[in-house]
């Protein structure tokens, strides 16, 4: 993702103002004022099917809806596609990215929307050794012996480490993934909370180390916060039509969910998908009242008003409980929105001269049991024209820092990659920090997370329709939840249920 690459793909610089990049590049209508420009100038309309969203779930429902022969409209709220995948523009010129970037095996459908876009990858960088970071103590470890990835803890903890590893894989077997609330045992695990069944199986404080970093780095959330059901249903999830899920796979970067990113940017792909689409995407048009009238849906948002047969929802569940609905939904669905909150996220990227961590043997990934940031990826571009250390914030470190200004933030990061890094992390050219919790229409990342009881007591109306209300985004997907891929498959999914009733 070097500076030069980046304008190769985007002749004009992505901003948060003016999604130009794929656009262009695509020889498009642009993301701008102009084409799927704001609401205040698109007045009403009237379509098949209003899709409120357009992150990667209502962009690939309007695209097979329209492919259908359906006319559409996409109304999102921010002023610019994506959702939680996002480009961040570098002080140099260029960006990084602040939302979802990695991309694995068995995620088949954000790879297939990918190429048909002309959007390629290239692998993580994943050379050199890994670092543990407990302690205080600072462990350069290879990652290509016989434990793979696994940080280098002591025997007792590796063993029941592993132990635990191989029983969560096996509960997960036993998950439906379309019904997870059906289990046999659904109501045994979802009665207990992650950290419950953590305590009373990793009985080895590093074994339970290394099950807590896990943990916050797939969620963002807390041992404590999650159902053990929704744990593994979404080990389960992991993996396609014809690979079962591992906790491997989501915590991998080889073979596994990390191991590649998309050249130009994550958020190239829905912003050339959006270019296909033209002016039937509105941006800074949030949808606040969604209402029944005989057979048509009227979906007011600001400065457009949608007349449809149809509606998509394709935001996570907490955001699309703040719509008003009339007539009101049913207690069930309206409880369960209540009850799925967001985890807590932020991105921290600093930006160096060089990769100045590779000559000293390192991939710039960093397993950690303190400070703001616990774990670390290289960041930079493929031509190593400026290095790049990302770092997750994540559950409590972020709420932590919630609150405090951009300085403060960055002078704890900074903080922990020099103790990862050595001194010369201390100086970065620049610094950009993305903090989901105080995004107005995310509120956090990069999932909304079922705690206790939830799915058993709720998880029936995830997906299912009210009236001509279709639900989408990567929670209601069966395979990959919480990732790009199933923010796809579950925009696949709803354009399918949605044909068959128009």
């Amino acid at each position: 993702m070097h500076v030069a690459r980046e304008r190769q793909h985007n002749p004009r610089p992505v901003t948060r103002r003016s999604l130009l990049g794929g656009a262009a590049a695509a020889g498009a209508v642009t993301l701008t004022g102009t084409a799927a420009g704001p609401a205040a100038a698109a007045g009403s309309r009237t379509v098949d099917v209003a899709i409120v969203g357009g992150g990667l779930a209502g962009l690939t429902a309007a695209r097979d809806l329209v492919a259908g022969g359906k006319t559409v409209a996409v109304l999102e709220a921010r002023d610019r596609v994506g959702g939680r995948v996002v480009n961040l523009p570098l002080p140099g010129g260029g960006f990084t990215e602040g939302g979802g970037e990695f991309i694995g095996p068995t995620q088949d459908r954000i790879k297939a929307l990918a190429d048909s876009l002309g959007v390629a990858t290239f692998p993580t960088y994943n050379t050199g050794k890994n670092l543990l970071y407990k302690d205080g103590t600072r462990t350069p470890y290879a990652t290509d012996g016989i434990l793979g990835s696994v940080p280098p803890i002591d025997a007792a903890g590796l063993a029941n480490a592993a132990i635990v590893q191989a029983s969560l894989d096996d509960m997960a077997k036993q998950i439906p993934l379309d019904a997870p609330w059906t289990a046999p045992k659904a109501a045994e695990w979802d009665k207990q909370t992650f950290e419950s069944w953590l305590n009373a199986n990793a009985i080895v404080p590093s074994a339970k180390f290394l099950l807590d970093v896990a943990c916050t780095s797939v969620f963002s959330a807390q041992p404590r916060e999650l159902s053990l059901l929704f744990v593994l249903f979404y080990i389960a999830a992991a993996g396609n039509e014809s690979n079962v899920g591992s906790l491997e796979r989501l915590t991998d970067t080889a073979n596994g969910a990390q191991e590649s990113r998309f050249v130009g940017g994550s958020q190239q792909v829905p912003v050339k998908l959006a270019a296909t689409l033209g002016d039937r995407v509105v941006l800074s048009a949030p949808v606040r009242s969604i209402r029944q009238s005989g057979g048509t849906y009227l979906v007011t948002a600001d400065g457009i008003t949608v007349t449809a047969k149809k509606v998509v929802v394709a935001v996570p569940p907490p955001l699309a409980a703040r719509i008003s609905y009339e007539p009101l939904l049913p207690a069930a669905r309206d409880q369960l929105s209540q009850r799925l909150p967001m985890g807590s996220i932020g991105k921290a990227i600093a930006v160096y001269d060089s990769p100045f961590w590779r000559a000293d043997g390192l991939n710039g990934q960093v397993v950690s049991d303190s400070g703001v940031v616990r774990s670390t990826f290289d960041n930079s571009p493929p031509d190593t024209s400026y290095g790049a250390l990302m770092g997750f914030i994540e559950a409590d470190e972020m709420r932590a820092y919630d609150a405090a200004s951009t300085d403060e933030v960055r002078a704890a990061v900074l903080k922990d990659y020099a103790n990862y890094f050595g001194d010369k992390a201390k100086s970065p050219t620049a610094f950009v920090l993305q903090r989901w919790d105080n995004e107005g229409f995310s509120r956090g990342g990069p999932v909304a997370y079922a705690p206790p009881g939830v799915l058993t007591e709720y998880g029936a109306s995830l997906r299912k329709p009210v009236g001509g209300i279709h639900w989408a985004g990567t929670e209601t997907s069966t395979h990959w939840n919480g990732f790009m891929d199933g923010a796809v498959r579950s925009g696949e999914r709803v354009a399918k249920e949605v044909l068959a009733e128009l």
